[in-house]
């Protein structure tokens, strides 16, 4: 069930695309929802200015502009969140970047599911990175809300992205309250002959017909390079609203690489996504 959710509101782009969708799984699922923003810091301001007072006061000044930066997106959350009447908290903090992904990634842990909006690929900022941090270090589902998106989340019709995989396993798992309600579910598989045996589509739906799902199946063929845009092909013919699926990445060397697949949904999804690591 989903009880307690965690969205993390942009300090830096709007807002309303991932407050609203937030908001509206709230209402729906009768659920708490945390709204956290942080205001990023500028790291080099020692460099540019002369004199301990000043670089003191430089740094004070720039702890106060982005603590507002935080509170004013928060401001725009707020709004719906009281109008909406759920139940809500909010929290803005300053930070640099590496020490703000430490701790949305730790804050992640303890809820049931936690959302951020997609980066904007056109833009490299801290704000970007957020999600692909929360993604690895939240241990449960995140949620990627499409910066295009507008209004509500429905997720009526779900898609699940299926490999066979344990990331494709989590993931399912950690979607179950979406696919519970949910009035259609259709399961994507692309080169299937590649999944293990053990955990086959055909294994995938009699797991879901035991517990009331009896989704379609979409079965493709498809290059490496070709199979997020195949499943989002296929997402658009179906009218899917709501992705499932795993959220493939590691570290080398503290540097988050994300999997190919992965990497290409977080720059090109055209509906919500939840991902699991």
């Amino acid at each position: 069930m989903l009880k307690d959710i965690l969205v993390q509101i942009p300090s830096e782009r709007p807002v309303r695309p991932v407050a609203d969708a937030a908001i509206s799984l709230a209402i729906s699922y009768s659920a708490h929802l945390d709204a956290v923003s942080v205001g990023f810091e500028t790291t080099n301001i020692g460099f540019a200015v002369d004199g301990a007072a000043a670089v003191a006061a430089v740094f004070d000044l720039e702890h106060e502009l982005a603590l507002a930066r935080a509170n004013a997106a928060l401001e725009v959350f707020e709004t719906e969140a009281r109008n909406a009447g759920i139940a809500y908290s909010r929290q803005a903090f300053n930070a640099v970047p590496i020490d703000a992904f430490a701790t949305l990634g730790t804050m992640a842990r303890l809820y049931d599911l936690s959302i951020a909006m997609q980066p904007d690929p056109d833009h490299v900022t801290s704000g970007n990175m957020i999600p692909a941090e929360m993604l690895f270090q939240a241990g449960g589902p995140v949620l990627f809300i499409p910066y295009t998106h507008k209004g509500p989340l429905k997720p009526d019709h779900v898609g699940i992205a299926w490999d066979g995989s344990r990331l494709a396993a989590r993931a399912l798992r950690d979607a179950a309250p979406f696919i519970a309600r949910a009035k259609a579910v259709t399961v994507i598989s692309v080169n299937e002959t590649k999944a293990p045996a053990e955990s086959s589509v055909a294994n995938l739906m009699t797991h879901l017909a035991r517990h009331g799902v009896a989704p379609r199946v979409e079965r493709l063929s498809a290059e490496p390079a070709d199979i997020q845009p195949t499943i989002l092909s296929v997402a658009a013919d179906v009218g899917i609203d709501l992705m499932v699926m795993g959220g493939y990445g590691h570290s080398r060397l503290q540097e988050r690489l994300l999997g190919g697949v992965t990497r290409g949904m977080l720059q090109s999804m055209t509906m919500p996504t939840l991902m699991s690591h």
